[in-house]
């Protein structure tokens, strides 16, 4: 591929030899036989085209917008002979990052570590590096793409605050569910004898009284869930206040996580949460909220019911958190039906708010900025 310097020497060659011609003017001609000369050279060169292996990671994958996270570049000539010097060519969020390789003799390997972009929370997916093969003057140069692809995810900036307060008590032999996880010392129900259950829990009674073997299914009793929700439509907000609404839905993820409580994270957009599989909760709350984006077909709030439909079992004692922007005209009904079912419900209104009807019992925040939001958390609920 011409680069853009090539472009250049081959338009003045032809300029220099139609001008040299034309005026038999010797001394033309030999400028643009030397431009030709030095295309044609550089062509020949591209044909030896170096075998690099490229490896490259991105350390750490997780960070908070402004963390520092790098990209750990590995490069290995697996030809035969000595390679020419190279460009290995990252894109982050739209940015292009440029890493020089040198001159690599066969076998041997370069490492190299180098900032990527973390301004702005988001998930970054990052396609496989593109490793250039320049000639000497940069004439030509070939761009073969690596194979890979990593993903970055910039998690939005939290504020320090109070746990979220839970509803109901924490005991060992507290509340159970059939959702609840297996292996706990809590009992829930009996059930047929399974392969690889412990003889210990037979419960001979039943098993006497039903004619086949009963065990005690024992339980890790439930525990008061958080549930934070983001509403992601487009109405509430301008795009300042949203991305304030996003760090505060953070802030409430990472102080429910500080509390030993489970806690999930959804918003309007997206009801099934991130997949992360092998990630704790808090690690998989900030992966979705660092993708989140407004979307004018978003319903909103209206939505609410969708959003909590299976993510807190019948009967489980559950906190929720709703944020939001400016109101909208079926909040209040939304609010007094989930107050049915949650025993602690706090809306958070981030930007310009107004007045709204709120039904007993639903405790409400309104701050400008996500700074504001946790002072006037922090002074409502003390640490």
């Amino acid at each position: 591929m011409i680069t853009r310097a090539g472009a250049v020497v081959a338009g003045a060659a032809v300029v220099l030899l139609l001008a040299g011609l034309g005026a038999d003017y010797p001394e033309l001609v030999m400028l643009g036989l030397a431009g030709v000369a030095a295309l044609v050279v550089a062509g020949v060169w591209m044909l030896a085209r170096p075998k690099l292996a490229v490896v490259r990671q991105v350390s750490p994958s997780r960070v908070q917008a402004g963390a520092a996270a790098y990209g750990v570049l590995t490069v290995t000539n697996t030809g035969r002979r000595r390679s020419p010097p190279s460009l290995v060519v990252e894109t982050v969020d739209g940015r292009r990052v440029a890493v020089p390789v040198p001159s690599l003799a066969a076998g041997d390997e370069f490492a190299t570590v180098y900032p990527l972009p973390t301004g702005r929370r988001g998930r970054y997916v990052i396609p496989a590096p593109t490793v250039g093969h320049p000639d000497p003057l940069r004439l030509f140069q070939v761009e073969r793409a690596g194979s890979g692809e990593s993903v970055l995810y910039v998690h939005p900036k939290v504020h320090p605050i109070a746990p979220v307060p839970a509803g109901g008590p924490r005991e060992v032999e507290g509340a159970t569910s059939a959702g609840s996880p297996q292996g706990g010392v809590a009992f829930h129900s009996l059930r047929g004898y399974q392969p690889g259950d412990d003889w210990r829990r037979i419960h001979w009674k039943s098993t006497a009284r039903n004619g086949t073997l009963m065990v005690r299914h024992n339980v890790i009793p439930d525990e008061p869930r958080h549930l934070i929700v983001l509403d992601t439509s487009a109405k509430p907000y301008d795009d300042e206040s949203f991305e304030e609404a996003v760090q505060v839905a953070a802030s409430v993820c990472v102080a429910a996580d500080r509390s030993n409580f489970p806690l999930a994270c959804r918003t309007t957009a997206n009801p099934a949460g991130e997949d992360a599989s092998g990630a704790s909760e808090v690690t998989s709350a900030l992966d979705l909220l660092s993708g989140a984006q407004r979307s004018p077909e978003d319903r909103g709030l209206p939505a609410l019911t969708d959003v909590v439909r299976d993510v807190v079992a019948a009967g489980e004692s559950a906190a929720l958190t709703i944020v939001t922007g400016r109101a909208g005209p079926g909040q209040p009904a939304v609010l007094t039906a989930m107050r049915r079912d949650f025993p602690t419900v706090t809306l958070v209104r981030i930007g310009r708010t107004e007045p709204i009807p709120l039904s007993a019992g639903v405790c409400t925040i309104d701050a400008r900025t996500s700074s504001e939001f946790a002072v006037r958390w922090n002074r409502l609920f003390p640490r």
